[in-house]
């Protein structure tokens, strides 16, 4: 959501009536901000940790999260999309991601000029540069050997989800639209215009990409008012000593921690460090034991006010955690979940500046060895600081208005 929120607020900038059209969750959050908002379906439970852990399940999540919770509500959210794009004279233009299949069919149903974006280089899903299948981490090594294997891991992934998009078809067969291509890997990028809202540090284009794609940098927001500043009880913590470790999984796999922060806590003890642990909402993540002085726990903090005065980052590998870390400059250890994490723990290891640890194999001592590693090890930090310059010429945000903008006057 959050560069949803960037873009919007820079198109309201420039004179623009952007609308985010999203779950109802998101209202408290967005309207405050200036920005109007539309519901589109399903609702989604953000305390719903079951759903959570079923969607983050390493072999089955993808699938699970399609066919069982976007899937179903199918033509709810087509026609929620439909009644925000043709509410107050109609929009000018039509923006989504990957996870709204109905926005294709809205677009080529009502007329509506149409762009899409992606977050992460994942989803483009190319065979000159494949990503890593979370339920098959050993196609990953193979590829690294055999680069010419990625067309036919592409190949299998088609064949392993042919199935999974027939209530998209049956939908198009319902509206009178013809099949069109595959929902998954084909029709959720536009013709007119696929941003790629990620920096040019993660991936470079391939000639498999969609010809519309474009390279903007990340879209950088994480909160206003409130949000936007430390907890007093962090910042103070952070002014009294050396930079700590920083352990958080995001906004969503902290909902399915385990023990995630207990580990965390005793793999800075073990290497006595000062540590901060972002636990989030769920009571189940607060320390069972009391933590030394030298550990602070916090609910949450933005990203932006505490990743640069961290000593290392230690994260599940989400988009918009790595691209906080990369613009912040520290080192990362990635101990990825599922969908593109694996894959964004990959780049960033390639990139030297991280280590990685499987979620499986994540225990203090393992972690405390590796975390050591990045503490020690200058070039970590040195290729940290060079990925974070780059970061700092680019700006995401404006470029995608940038290319919003011309998409839109050239309909």
């Amino acid at each position: 959501m959050n560069p949803l929120v960037a873009l919007c607020l820079e198109l309201r900038r420039r004179g623009h009536r952007p609308v985010l059209a999203v779950p109802e969750m998101f209202r408290p959050k967005i309207e405050p901000l200036g920005i109007g908002f539309a519901p589109v379906r399903p609702e989604q439970d953000p305390t719903d940790t079951r759903l959570i852990a079923m969607i983050y399940d390493i072999r089955h999540g993808t699938e699970t999260g399609l066919r069982e919770f976007l899937f179903p509500s199918l033509r709810q959210s087509y026609d929620d999309l439909l009644a925000a794009v043709q509410a107050e004279g109609g929009a000018d233009l039509l923006v989504t991601g990957e996870l709204a299949y109905a926005g294709p069919l809205v677009a080529e149903k009502a007329g509506i000029p149409w762009a899409s974006y992606v977050l992460a280089p994942f989803s483009f899903f190319s065979a000159y540069d494949p990503p890593v299948l979370p339920p098959y981490p050993t196609l990953a090594r193979m590829q690294e050997a055999f680069p010419p294997l990625g067309h036919v891991v592409a190949r299998f992934a088609r064949f392993v989800t042919r199935k999974w998009s027939e209530p998209v078809y049956a939908l198009r067969r319902e509206l009178g639209l013809p099949r069109g291509k595959d929902p998954i890997f084909d029709a959720k990028h536009s013709r007119r215009l696929a941003l790629a809202l990620f920096s040019s540090v993660m991936g470079a284009p391939q000639p498999d990409w969609p010809s519309s794609a474009k390279i903007t940098g990340f879209a950088f927001y994480d909160g206003s008012g409130d949000e936007g500043e430390l907890p007093p009880h962090l910042a103070a913590f952070l002014q009294e000593g050396s930079p700590p470790l920083v352990f958080t999984l995001g906004s969503a796999a902290v909902m399915h921690a385990g023990d995630f922060y207990e580990q965390s806590a005793q793999a800075a003890e073990i290497l006595d460090q000062r540590a901060v642990l972002l636990v989030g909402a769920d009571d189940r993540n607060l320390p069972k034991r009391r933590l030394p002085d030298s550990i602070c726990v916090a609910r949450y903090a933005p990203y932006s006010k505490i990743f640069p005065r961290a000593s290392v980052l230690i994260h599940q590998g989400g988009i918009g955690t790595t691209a906080q870390a990369l613009r912040a400059g520290r080192p990362m250890l990635v101990m990825p979940y599922s969908h593109d994490q694996p894959d964004n723990a990959r780049r960033m290891r390639h990139l030297g500046v991280a280590e990685v640890l499987g979620r499986n194999h994540y225990r203090a001592r393992p972690a405390a060895q590796l975390i050591e590693k990045l503490l020690s090890g200058n070039d970590y930090r040195v290729r940290a600081a060079a990925a974070a310059a780059t970061i700092a010429e680019e700006n995401g945000t404006v470029a995608a208005c940038d290319a919003l903008e011309n998409a839109a006057r050239t309909l």
